[in-house]
Parts: C-alpha cells; structure tokens; sequence
C-alpha cells in the first residue's frame, strides 16, 4: 500500500479505526451477516452496501439496511448481536501495517487521535487487542457528539483537533470510508483516503 500523503505543515494527525488503522471491515461485514440472518433477514447483505455505510454509528446502519431492505428489524436487538458476534471474532483482526508505521512515527513529535463511528467500548476493545490503546490517548467516538452529528458531519474531528490542541486547518486525516473523508474535509482538514478493500497479506500483521 502506498499512502498518498499531501505536504503541508501538519500539527496533528487523525486517524480513523476500522479499515484504516486495523483491517476489520471484513470481520464487521460477517458479523453484520450473522447478526441480521438471526434477526430475519432472508437475503444476502449487498457488499457494495455495506461498505458506503462506512463511518455511520452501529444502530443506524441497522436502521439503515432494514430501510434498504425494506424488512422490519430491531434495530437495538441487531447492534446487540453485531457487537457480540464482532468481538467473538476479534483475534482475527491485523494492524494495517503502513498506517500504523506512519501513526508511530507522527506521535513522536505531533499529537495523534482516533475518530471512529464505532462505539466506545467496542472501539477500546479493539485498540486493547492490537496494543493500539498504547499510542492513542485521545479517542472520538459518536458517543462524545450529539446524536446525529457523527460523520459525515464535521464534529467529531472538530473534537479531536480541539482536544489536541491543533486547528483543524493543520490536521491531517487518515480514512478509508467516504462518510469519513465527507466529514474531514467539512471540518476543514485535508485527508488521506486509505484503500481498505484493496489490502494484501502484506499491508496486514
């Protein structure tokens, strides 16, 4: 993987979770299939779907396929078997090397912050699990915004940039999704899109 990395001054450096810091999307993408199989959904969950839905809170991406599908679910019940069959599986996960390469080196002289759309225990089990936890102390999640401003919306970075300390003018973004990359630039941030779905065992440990 080569990361297209813009020059600028950056004072600071964001970095989303599932698919950029750590290959998990298809892990989330399984554990979405069990979990709506359980709850009655009688057709295959669309990949294509599924990833344009990158960045949204759990809950309503479960709001959101039921809409899709046109099928009642329990949205809250769904979240509530995602998450269990998710973490179930979570030893399966692997770092995405040269995002994490670059994260290190960028904290040993810049601040560094994760924004993630998923919820917060979930997301500190995961950086638990990958020794992530270690080189991030500040993490946004939907959890730290009002309901409804979790990505595309600018908020969550506008967050992160103040808890670093660093203008949003002078942050730069790591993302693979474009609800992130939507809600990075809002906030006035230049970004790097990370190809999540186009990773090999090697870009992986």
């Amino acid at each position: 993987m080569k990361l297209d990395i813009p020059t600028g001054d950056f004072a600071g450096y964001l970095f989303d979770l599932d698919g950029t810091l750590v290959d998990t999307m298809p892990l989330h993408y399984g554990a979405w299939r069990e979990a709506l199989k359980r709850c009655g959904l009688d057709r295959e969950l669309d990949e294509d779907f599924f990833y344009s839905l990158g960045g949204v809170p759990t809950l309503l991406v479960a709001q959101k396929i039921g809409e899709h599908y046109g099928v009642k679910l329990d949205p809250a019940q769904v979240e509530h078997l995602k998450e269990q069959v998710y973490l179930d599986r979570l030893q399966e996960a692997k770092r995405i090397a040269p995002v994490v390469e670059f994260a290190r080196r960028a904290a040993q002289t810049r601040p560094v912050a994760v924004v993630t759309g998923g919820m917060p225990h979930v997301a500190q089990h995961l950086l638990r699990f990958t020794g992530l936890d270690r080189l991030f102390r500040i993490v946004v999640t939907p959890a730290d915004v009002p309901p409804g401003r979790g990505k595309p919306e600018p908020d969550m970075f506008l967050l992160a940039a103040r808890r670093m300390g660093v203008p949003p003018e002078r942050c730069l973004v790591f993302e693979d999704a474009e609800l992130g990359l939507a809600g990075a630039r809002a906030a006035g941030m230049q970004v790097v899109r990370v190809p999540s779905r186009q990773l090999t065992q090697s870009q992986a440990a």
